[in-house]
Formats: C-alpha cells, structure tokens, sequence
C-alpha cells in the first residue's frame, strides 16, 4: 500500500485542498499527517491520518532573528524527517504553511519524491525558494506559471472538499423568503475591515428586500449590534457548500481557496482582497477571477463611502426589480465562474501523485 504524507498548515485555504486529496486517496492509501502546535489543522484534521505536530515557523525578519529562524528549519526538517522513517513513507504533499519547508527539504532528504501545490496567482516564497527542488508544482490558478518557470508547474485548479461538488440543501437559520440572498465571509480567521464595510451597506440592502447571512468571524467586536429579522450574524458555518449554492451573490476575500469554492458553487462574487496579504497575492487572485467575468473587485475603504453599496445594488438591480430593462449581470458572473472552476482538481492531484510511485 503506497504511504502519502500530508504537510499542511494554518489557514482552510492551505488545509481544505489538502484535506480534500486526502479524501480522494485514503480508500487506496495510507494517509498520514504533520502539521504545527496550535494552528487550525489540530481542529480539522481527521484522528485517523494520525497528526504529528512539527514546531516550525517562517522567515521572516534580519540578523540573528534569521538565522534563529534557520536553525528552527532545520530542526524542523529532521523531525519531518523522523515521520517519514517512521511511517515508511512514499511519497509527500504539501499545499503550504509553515511545515511546507521542512517537508520539501526532509523529502529531498529522505530521497522521496514531493509535490507541493500552490493555489494563489503569486506564488508564496516556498514555492518560490523551494519548488525547483520539488517533483512537481501544480498550481491552482493559470497565472501562477509565468512567476515559477523553472519549476515547470502543471495546472490543476485547487481541490474542495466534496461537499461543495455535491447539491446541497439551504440552511435552516437562513431568513426565509423570496428577496435575493447575500452571503457575505472573509475567511476562516474573519475580516474586521470587511465586516465594517459591509455592515454599512447592510441597512439600506435590507430595506429593499434583501436576505443577509453575515459570516464575521471570530475577531469580530461588532456582532450583534445590528438586529434584523432578514440578517443572520454568525462567526462561522459548518454549512457553507449550501449557502454558496444557494446565494445570489457573495461578498468575499479573494483567498485561492475562497475562490476555488465560489467557482465550482457557480456563485458571484464582490471580492475584496484583505490589503496586507503577502505579495498582494488576493489582489491577483481576484485579478483573475474578474478576467473571467465572474466577480466584481471593490477595495477595501473607509464605511462612510458607498463604493460596495453602490457595486451591490448594481449587481442585484434585476434581482431586485429595480430595473426589468437591465442586463442579468448575475447569470453572466455565473457563466465566468462555470468557466473558472476545475471540479475534479482532487483527482488530478491524486494521480499526479500516483505516477510518482508507479
């Protein structure tokens, strides 16, 4: 039975793709997992993939913080490197974080072959530093290829989880009924400057007949101050495959993996890449999308203006019957993202994979 190691880490957008090829995998092959103390995969991970926990961190800062952070690597790395003795295994998979170099430098250690995936439009500094060192770079976005030509990357689009492949049914707690449902999240760890655009917006969006479901996060200061009978505050969801479904539109980060769900969903987007984000990577990710015709960009701005306001009642204008004569601006985004979406990313990965240990 071939042996895959999983090295993934931190956010959904790292730890859902590789989740997703773990489930495509694990009827045929041993799955094992290593990832970092305290971060999301410690939640997520399924007990039986046996999460082993690696200290490791990034590489960041000058000096004799560097070179700490070095040595942390390479500590790092032998103890990935002990995992893959231990558990005899084949062949590694990384979809990033911070485990994702130890992982890359263990396997070239341990003479096994390593894919690591990379899902924004700019790639990360591992997959820039370390993917001509891998087997293979697949990527989830076209536009990732022309940064890393000597990694030959392969395009694969970036896996969801089958959920969100598979119809599924509106929740409960939505407000019930016939006005256009907007679905609004800023990602697994909340977005505090979105939610306050948004929470601008949100008044006058209800007062003309619009449903609002509001994934805020759990850094959110403001929950619950604004109170509707057709608004639902939430920090999180379990049920986001039957919101994005069934919503008509989505307010969102532009996080690869956000993306990638919105794209099989087939759902519009008003996407707000999060300003700070390393390489302006969301900004190439929305980039991309927009090129596509399936989402509209709004940067982040101050709550006072009404740029997202006026970008949503623009969208909704037929939905809303404010103007019969417009165009379906919403069926077109739909189109686009039908056309940005790679539904069986999981499976090309699996057997990228496979070719790899035949």
């Amino acid at each position: 039975m071939t042996r895959l190691l999983i090295a993934a880490s931190g956010t959904g957008g790292h730890l859902f793709p590789a989740l997703a090829v773990a489930e495509a995998v694990e009827e045929q092959w041993l799955v094992r997992w290593v990832g970092v103390p305290d971060r999301l995969e410690t939640q997520l991970v399924p007990e039986h993939f046996g999460l082993v926990c690696v200290n490791a961190g990034g590489l960041q800062g000058r000096g004799l913080t560097k070179l700490l952070q070095l040595l942390r690597l390479l500590l790092a790395s032998v103890s990935v490197r002990r995992v893959i003795r231990r558990n005899e295994i084949d062949v590694v998979f990384t979809t990033g974080g911070y485990i994702a170099a130890p992982a890359i430098l263990a396997a070239r250690w341990c003479g096994i072959p390593v894919v690591l995936h990379e899902s924004n439009a700019i790639p990360g500094r591992v997959t820039r530093l370390l993917g001509r060192f891998c087997s293979a770079v697949a990527i989830g976005i076209p536009a990732a290829a022309k940064r890393i030509p000597s990694s030959q990357p392969v395009l694969t689009g970036t896996p969801v989880r089958s959920s969100f492949l598979a119809p599924q049914p509106l929740p409960s707690w939505v407000p019930a009924g016939e006005g256009p449902l907007l679905v609004v999240m800023g990602g697994s760890q909340g977005a505090v400057g979105l939610n306050r655009m948004v929470r601008a917006a949100v008044p006058a969006l209800l007062k003309q007949g619009c449903r609002v479901v509001h994934l805020t996060g759990d850094n959110d200061p403001d929950i619950e101050q604004l109170r509707h009978p057709q608004l639902v505050e939430r920090r999180f969801s379990n049920e986001i495959p039957g919101l994005l479904q069934h919503a008509d539109l989505v307010i969102s980060r532009a996080g690869a993996g956000s993306l990638s769900e919105l794209a099989v969903c087939r759902t519009p987007a008003v996407l707000v890449p999060f300003p700070q984000a390393a390489d302006q990577h969301q900004e190439a990710n929305a980039a991309c999308a927009a090129s596509f015709g399936a989402a509209v960009i709004v940067h982040q701005h101050e709550p006072n203006q009404p740029v997202l306001l006026n970008t949503v009642e623009r969208l909704l204008a037929t939905r809303l019957g404010q103007d019969k004569a417009a165009p379906d601006l919403l069926a077109q985004m739909r189109e686009g993202m039908q056309a940005l979406a790679e539904r069986d990313a999981e499976r090309q990965l699996a057997a990228l994979l496979q070719t790899l240990v035949a």
